[in-house]
C-alpha cells in the first residue's frame, strides 16, 4: 500500500492515489498514473475504464433528474428556481466526469483537455451556485425575480469560464501557468471550492438556528457534511488500500462518486425540509384530475337521477 502523500500546491500525491480527470494532463508530459486503479472492461469493442464508477455516475444522473423534477413540482417553494440551477450544474458535472473517467473521451484525444477544463469549471460553478443558494433564504434579493436568477446564472457562467481558462492555460503551459506546477488549479480545486462549501454550510446553520423552530434540518446538514468529507477522505487517502483489497474491481473514485451523490441528496433533503408550499396558491395536477373526474361523475349522476324522475 502506498502511504498517503499530500503535497502543497501539487497533485502528484493525489494522482498517484486516485485517477481524477486532470491527472493525465499535469505533473509531467504524459501525466501521472495512480498506483492502483479498477479493472477495465471491453464493451462492444470499446475499452471502458472505471466500469463501477460509470454505473455510479449513471445512477447519479438518474437521481439528479428525479430531484430536479421534484424541485420543479414545488411551484410556490422559496428558492425553487435557484436550487434547480445547482442540481442542473451538478448533472452536467457528473455527465462530463462520466465521459472522461470511463475513456468514452480518451486521454489521447485532442478534445480531452477541453472537456477536462470544462469539467473543472463546472465543478467550481456548482460550488459557487450552491454558495449563492445559501443566501437565498436570507432574502438579500427576492427569490424567483430576474435579479436573483440572472445574478446566479451570470456569475456561475463567469466562474466556469475563469476556471476553465486557468485549467486550459495550465495544461498548455501558457504564460505563468505550468502543468508541472499547477498551483492555481490546486488552490481552486481544494481551497476555493472547499471555502465555498464551508461558507454555505455555516450560512445554513445560522439560517436554521435563527429563523426556524424546527431543528431537524440540522441533521440533514450534518449528514451532508459527513458524506462529502467521507468521500474526499476515501477518494484521496484510502483509494489504493481499497483498490488492493477489492482486487482492482473498485477504487476510491467509485466511493467518492457515491458519497458525492449522497451529499447532493442531503442538499435536496435539507432544502425540501425548510421550504413549505403555500397551499392556497400551489398547483397539484393529480388533485385537479381527481377533482375534475369527481365533477364529471357528479354530472353523470344528475343526468341519471333526472331520467329516473321523468319516468
Amino acid at each position: 500500500m502506498l502511504p498517503f502523500k499530500f503535497q502543497l500546491f501539487k497533485f502528484d500525491g493525489i494522482c498517484q492515489t486516485v485517477a481524477v480527470t486532470l491527472c493525465p494532463l499535469i505533473g509531467k508530459f504524459d501525466g501521472i498514473e495512480p498506483i492502483c486503479y479498477s479493472r477495465n472492461v471491453e464493451i462492444a469493442g470499446i475499452l471502458v475504464f472505471q466500469p463501477a464508477t460509470l454505473m455510479m455516475d449513471i445512477i447519479a444522473l438518474c437521481m439528479t433528474g428525479v430531484m430536479i423534477y421534484h424541485v420543479k413540482t414545488k411551484y410556490t417553494a422559496v428558492g425553487r428556481k435557484e436550487i434547480a440551477m445547482f442540481f442542473q450544474l451538478y448533472f452536467a458535472t457528473v455527465f462530463l466526469e462520466m465521459l472522461l473517467v470511463s475513456n468514452i473521451i480518451p486521454t489521447a484525444s485532442i478534445l480531452y483537455p477541453f472537456f477536462t477544463a470544462a469539467h473543472l469549471g463546472l465543478l467550481s460553478a456548482s460550488f459557487w451556485c450552491l454558495l449563492l443558494n445559501g443566501f437565498v433564504g436570507f432574502q438579500f434579493a427576492e427569490d424567483g425575480t430576474p435579479i436573483s436568477l440572472w445574478s446566479i446564472r451570470i456569475s456561475s457562467f463567469l466562474v466556469l469560464l475563469t476556471v476553465g481558462f486557468i485549467a486550459m492555460a495550465t495544461f498548455s503551459n501558457l504564460g505563468p501557468f505550468s502543468y508541472t506546477a499547477p498551483m492555481a488549479l490546486w488552490i481552486i480545486y481544494f481551497i476555493v471550492n472547499g471555502a465555498m462549501f464551508l461558507i454555505y454550510t455555516i450560512s445554513q446553520i445560522i439560517l436554521v438556528t435563527n429563523t426556524l423552530d424546527d431543528r431537524w434540518p440540522l441533521g440533514d446538514i450534518a449528514f451532508g457534511m459527513l458524506f462529502f468529507m467521507s468521500g474526499l477522505v476515501i477518494m484521496h487517502v484510502f483509494s489504493v488500500a481499497l483498490c488492493e483489497e477489492m482486487k482492482h474491481y473498485l477504487d476510491g473514485l467509485f466511493f467518492g462518486s457515491m458519497c458525492n451523490l449522497l451529499a447532493v441528496m442531503m442538499v435536496y433533503k435539507y432544502w425540501d425540509s425548510i421550504t413549505k408550499e403555500d397551499l392556497e396558491f400551489s398547483i397539484d395536477s393529480k388533485y385537479q384530475d381527481w377533482e375534475i373526474q369527481a365533477f364529471l361523475n357528479g354530472k353523470q349522476n344528475e343526468k341519471v337521477n333526472h331520467r329516473v324522475y321523468d319516468m
